[in-house]
């Protein structure tokens, strides 16, 4: 029962996040919604697919413990199966890029030790410095 439950949650959320419906009834319910939290809320599957899994979570649990339990449950289960057939929505761009450093640039990195000997570039944090920094 609570496999169907899964399912029902990932099938129902994915409805009113990505798909248009039957003559676009959908898109025009998302956009009647606005700007405020139900027009934000179908942005999100993680944050829908927790209010969607609400109402499988209260009909196939028994008590309010096993029901309270059971609606991350689901969710979680729901965005599970997202992840296994999107996986395109996992490429997360980096937070922080750093350009290349340019050739005649003063290098300003921070934290980094300069080897005896050795010219600056890629690779000369691999080996540990000559002398080790004092003790505080």
């Amino acid at each position: 029962m609570a496999t169907m439950a899964i399912l029902a949650t990932w099938r129902i959320t994915h409805l009113l996040q990505a798909e248009d419906g039957p003559w676009d009834i959908l898109v025009r319910l998302r956009q009647r919604a606005g700007e405020g939290i139900w027009g934000r809320l179908p942005d999100c599957f993680y944050c829908l697919s927790l209010w969607v899994a609400l109402a499988p979570a209260l009909l196939v649990g028994k008590t309010w413990p096993e029901r309270l339990l059971l609606w991350p449950a689901l969710s979680a289960g729901a965005i599970l199966l997202q992840r296994l057939t999107h996986p395109e929505e996992l490429d997360i761009e980096p937070f922080y890029y750093e350009e290349p450093h340019q050739e005649g640039e003063e290098n300003h990195g921070l934290l980094r030790q300069e080897m005896a000997g050795e010219p600056p570039g890629p690779g000369r944090n691999d080996r540990e410095p000559e002398t080790p920094p004092p003790s505080r």
